[in-house]
């Protein structure tokens, strides 16, 4: 055996034996060892890649020739997806408020409760609300009372003032008459053309309405104004009675008996909150860079850490046509959006936080490999594959991407072929034509 063959030998030994699982401290490893996730199984990758280029240059005397971990060219399937997270909440969710400066006399639900469309929630004490109705109601009788009275006075001064007019213009006219005969002087005749003037005056002092005298304006708007105070107060002593407007569960209470309807903590919070947990949803930012890829009726497999790993269906049902700051100082704007969970009885709650995955594109039967083998060179995306010895680039185009493979199609008269040897995840350094030994990644 040569000295070259020997070191080959040698190398080919170490590699295997760093291979094996029942290697040095494997058995302690294998106690230990947890399920590596997309991202750690590719940082495993280039580690070992580094540790068996560390025993080919010790086995190969630094002859030029550098390892290259490298994979098969293999077909698959891809689908590429969108990860978003957000809280889960019900459909229908409704606050419900009383401004009632009222005690809270009885309390018919609890929080968990479920509810139907009008269901009696709480009962206020009524006894100030049926006082301030006896008040309001006291207030618009003697209203009306006012304007009856008004409206008798402005009929009996009407007819009496039309009375007077008439007599007083049948004295002007007689007086115009002696007046050109000479039997009166013009000083009575203009005594009697200011009276006539006068009781023309009172009659058009007096609202007439279809030849009916009417009181002042002023007595008709005191009338609406306590008819309007007894509809209020009339009002509030049905919201005495406090009803749910939607039929779902009680998810908040926050008042108890004894307590002022308007007084729950800081005066902003409802009495209580009902929500429709019979269909949930959940609320997502997409990104501004992504929300292209979303698109209303787009499927979603909805995951969360109380379903114990399984997931459940849903469905984007609303995108909003704005976006916000996604803040904590970044430029990024996010769009909000809606996935409604079509599953029925999915175990999930209100109030959780869940992630969604949109499923953006498939590829079926395609050329497959790692996302780092990929890389961008002057000519556009290459892939490196070592053969007889030597690098070479081949283009290619992208396809659909996962978070850890990529598809590539052949780029110009590039062919691709089952089997190729391909580089995990070739670096700055390797070139066209290097000596290169493929070395299977792990």
């Amino acid at each position: 055996m040569t000295e070259e063959e020997r070191r080959e030998a040698e190398f080919d030994a170490q590699v295997e034996e760093l291979m094996r699982p029942d290697s040095p401290g494997g058995e302690k490893k294998k106690k230990i060892h947890k399920k590596w996730s997309k991202k750690r199984k590719i940082a495993g990758t280039a580690a070992a890649a580094v540790v068996i280029f560390g025993i080919f240059r010790a086995c190969s005397g630094g002859n030029g020739t550098i390892p290259v971990a490298t994979t098969p060219l293999t077909k698959g399937d891809l689908t590429e997806k969108m990860a978003l997270t957000g809280p889960i909440s019900g459909t229908d969710s409704v606050d419900v408020f009383s401004n009632l400066h009222w005690e809270v006399e009885a309390l018919y639900v609890k929080e968990g409760d479920r509810v139907e469309q009008g269901q009696v929630l709480a009962r206020l004490n009524t006894a100030d609300a049926e006082r301030e109705l006896d008040i309001a109601e006291n207030a618009r009788e003697l209203a009306e009372a006012e304007y009856e009275e008004q409206a008798r006075a402005a009929r009996i001064g009407y007819a009496k003032a039309v009375q007077d007019y008439g007599a007083a213009k049948s004295a002007y006219d007689r007086s115009a008459v002696l007046a050109q005969s000479g039997s009166i002087s013009q000083v009575e005749l203009e005594e009697a053309r200011r009276t006539a003037e006068d009781a023309a005056r009172e009659v058009d002092s007096y609202r007439v309405e279809n030849g009916q005298a009417l009181p002042p304006k002023s007595y008709e708007l005191r009338i609406q104004e306590a008819v309007y105070e007894v509809e209020n107060r009339q009002d509030a002593l049905e919201e005495t009675v406090i009803t749910s407007p939607i039929a779902g569960t009680v998810v908040r209470v926050n008042t108890k008996v004894g307590r002022f309807a308007d007084e729950t903590g800081d005066g902003m919070e409802p009495l209580f909150t009902i929500e429709n947990l019979d269909a949930l949803e959940m609320e997502v930012d997409v990104s501004e860079y992504s929300i292209g890829q979303v698109a209303v009726g787009q499927e979603a497999e909805i995951s969360a850490d109380i379903l114990n790993g399984e997931t459940v269906r849903g469905e984007v049902t609303a995108i909003s046509p704005t976006g916000e700051e996604k803040g904590g100082g970044s430029t990024e704007r996010v769009i909000p959006a809606t996935i409604r969970i079509t599953d029925k009885n999915s175990r999930l709650i209100a109030g959780i936080t869940a992630r969604a995955e949109l499923t953006l594109a498939e590829a079926k039967d395609v050329w497959v490999v790692p996302a780092s083998a990929v890389v961008d060179r002057e000519d556009g995306p290459c892939i490196a594959q070592v053969k007889d010895g030597a690098v070479h680039f081949i283009p290619v185009e992208r396809g659909v991407e996962s978070d850890i493979q990529t598809e590539v199609r052949p780029r110009g008269d590039a062919i691709l072929e089952e089997g190729m040897e391909i580089a995990v995840s070739p670096d700055e350094t390797l070139t066209e034509g290097m000596a290169a030994a493929a070395v299977p990644a792990a």
